[in-house]
């Protein structure tokens, strides 16, 4: 029989390290492999604001599985976002393989309960007992059922005006590893929408992050402007997500359109003489 493995990723931030990850929106197990390689040390596979569902990401987590890690690196932990805070929604990712989990829009403490709940088997919580899942080797790892939950790494997302002023409640559930802070939706509830570098946003997450290591736990964010993603960091935030799949493609792919379109009309003016 094998033994459950161990997750690198919430020993981590237990212990208080910084990890660096990477956003993936674009629901590609080509994709995911790829920056599964790169070197991350956890990577954000989202199906909330993508086209991504339980069997793609079944596919994407056996992608970032058979990645093999750039030199010096350890093999990057799949972050898996569901699309809600949902007890069916979880069950089905912890079965297909997913041991790490991001769950957006958690208001308050009763939230972050249930979720822990759904992660959990019977008596502690409701999971239901799937037999033989990708996630227990199909039956063949032993003790699955007795120690899952100790791998399992549960992050809530805060994300509203309302959810920051419940960071310590939260906080307080056993069985919480991280609290993430929605840098776009915080700065919608605080009035500023599409505008997540507004200074009252700023300062609020700077409180918020302060907020969640007094209270025991991972403060974590998604941001892209490396400054600010690093200034984080300084304040006190763990698990940073500071680039985007999409958006390197995009921007890669733009730059270098921008230089040939400007490369073809130089030539047209010098062919006009």
């Amino acid at each position: 029989m094998n033994t459950l493995q161990p997750n690198l990723f919430k020993r981590a931030l237990r212990e208080g390290r910084t990890q660096i990850g990477i956003w993936s929106t674009l629901a590609s197990p080509y994709a995911t492999e790829l920056i599964a390689g790169s070197g991350y040390d956890w990577g954000l596979l989202d199906t909330e604001h993508t086209p991504s569902d339980v069997p793609l990401m079944l596919n994407q987590l056996q992608a970032a599985a058979s990645a093999v890690p750039a030199a010096g690196a350890v093999p990057m932990e799949a972050v898996v976002r569901p699309a809600w805070n949902d007890t069916v929604l979880i069950k089905r990712y912890l079965d297909i393989g997913a041991r790490s989990l991001l769950l957006p829009f958690v208001q308050n403490a009763a939230e972050a309960q249930a979720a822990v709940h759904a992660t959990r088997y019977a008596p502690a919580g409701v999971r239901g007992m799937g037999g033989s899942t990708r996630a227990t080797n199909f039956g063949r790892t032993a003790g699955y059922v007795e120690h899952a939950h100790e791998e399992i790494c549960l992050l809530v997302q805060v994300e509203t005006r309302e959810a920051l002023a419940q960071i310590e409640a939260i906080a307080a559930i056993d069985g919480i590893d991280g609290i993430f802070i929605g840098p776009a939706d915080l700065s919608a509830s605080m009035g500023h929408p599409g505008k997540p570098r507004h200074p009252e946003v700023d300062a609020a997450i700077d409180d918020a992050i302060r907020r969640i290591r007094r209270a025991g736990k991972a403060p974590g964010i998604l941001m892209a402007d490396a400054e600010r993603a690093r200034a984080c960091i300084a304040q006190g935030a763990q698990f940073v997500a500071v680039a985007m799949d999409m958006l390197l493609l995009r921007n890669g792919a733009d730059g270098t359109a921008a230089q040939w379109r400007d490369q073809r009309a130089a030539a047209g003016r010098s062919d006009s003489y």
